[in-house]
């Protein structure tokens, strides 16, 4: 026997309060949807941060449906698991965009989004990249765009901010071989060189070492005043756990990636003094960030893994429905190529997490760079840098 449709109202209620994927909901059936798509890692090493990063951005869609979609219609996200790792994120946007035919996906993850870019130009799919951070990525074609700065916004902030702020005059950087870390290091090396400090030790590390001892004991031999790690979450803490068993006690800093819980709650007292960047606001800057940590405590009884770029990917939702109420006002068919009209055109969004987004012609985004500071257990404000 077929629901009845206030039954159907009130089973879909319940989808929403839960925050529920609901691509193939009874709205889906019942009514034109509108709809994007959404490749992140939901398995392999990065699932920590993607998980939480594909929950925030389900709130965002029931939160926008709840109160009446788009126009009446309702949004609906196809979700696919790149695992992070590039030819994944290929399959899962060839589907997107050749079975699903959604005219704009979200991902993210610097060699996915660079991976796919070639697909997302060739089939004219607006691209969004959501929490990469590849200086690359401002000139991977007309179809790509990122609504997060890029590293040459928060890492060169940090990198000015330790030379002139905490008078640090000479530093070490570690980095992981790969895109970001390749890329991140090098910004901070030259601006930190250009600002007045050196850096007197720069040492790789393999995406999937474990065991840093060799690069760590150049970094003691040079006896930096602070270490700067251009890292991921998950090899951050056994860099820095290693790095103090071999008696080093600088400081160390580290990019966005750091700015976790789990880092704090792996590393304890090792974790002190640690500085890290934020690209979103936090809540006395926003007071919506407050009642999305609250509705984390509430349903997941935790923090999110990644605070700031789960802000974002709420936000990218939001995003998607700003640039189908623009189509859709100028009577327009919902292709690739009309979002991007709409994304160059509108140019300026207020969003709900990370407030005013303003596209530049040059595919790159400006924001403050916010720097905490572990104190006593706890991430703290440090600085903002506009």
């Amino acid at each position: 026997m077929k629901l009845s449709n206030r039954r159907r109202m009130l089973a879909l209620s319940a989808l929403i309060m839960s925050g529920a994927v609901f691509s193939n909901t009874a709205w889906a059936q019942a009514k034109e949807t509108l709809k994007f798509g959404l490749a992140m890692p939901l398995s392999g090493s990065q699932a920590l941060y993607g998980a939480d990063q594909v929950k925030a951005a389900q709130w965002a869609v029931a939160d926008i449906n709840a109160k009446g979609g788009v126009n009446g219609k309702q949004l609906e996200m196809i979700v696919l698991d790149t695992q992070a790792d590039p030819q994944l994120g290929i399959n899962a946007v060839k589907r997107l965009t050749s079975v699903d035919n959604v005219p704009v996906f979200i991902t993210a993850w610097s060699a996915v989004v660079k991976a796919v870019a070639p697909i997302a130009n060739r089939e004219k799919v607006l691209e969004l990249s959501v929490g990469a951070n590849s200086p690359d990525i401002a000139k991977l074609g007309d179809y790509v765009y990122t609504t997060f700065p890029l590293a040459e916004v928060d890492v060169s902030g940090l990198a000015k901010y330790t030379h002139a702020t905490l008078g640090k005059k000479t530093a070490a950087v570690m980095y992981i071989n790969n895109d970001s870390g390749v890329e991140g290091a090098a910004i901070y090396k030259s601006v930190f060189e250009k600002a007045g400090g050196k850096v007197v030790a720069y040492e790789a590390y393999d995406t999937k070492a474990t065991e840093f001892t060799g690069a760590l004991l150049k970094v003691r031999a040079a006896n930096p005043d602070i270490i700067h790690i251009q890292g991921l979450v998950s090899d951050l803490p056994q860099v820095i756990a290693q790095m103090r068993q071999l008696g080093l006690q600088q400081r160390v800093s580290t990019y966005s990636a750091g700015y976790n819980p789990k880092v704090i709650e792996q590393l304890g007292a090792a974790a002190e003094g640690l500085i890290v960047t934020s690209l979103a606001p936090g809540v006395s800057d926003n007071p919506n960030v407050g009642s999305f940590i609250t509705r984390w405590k509430d349903t997941e009884k935790r923090v999110p893994n990644g605070l700031p770029y789960t802000q974002y990917l709420y936000d990218g939702p939001y995003l998607v429905a700003e640039l189908y109420k623009w189509i859709e006002k100028n009577k327009l068919p919902a292709t690739g190529e009309n979002m991007r009209k709409a994304l160059i055109t509108a140019k300026n969004f207020d969003l709900p997490m990370t407030g005013g987004l303003q596209v530049g012609e040059d595919h790159r985004v400006n924001k403050p760079v916010y720097l905490l500071t572990v104190d006593k257990g706890q991430f703290v404000p440090l600085a903002t840098i506009k």
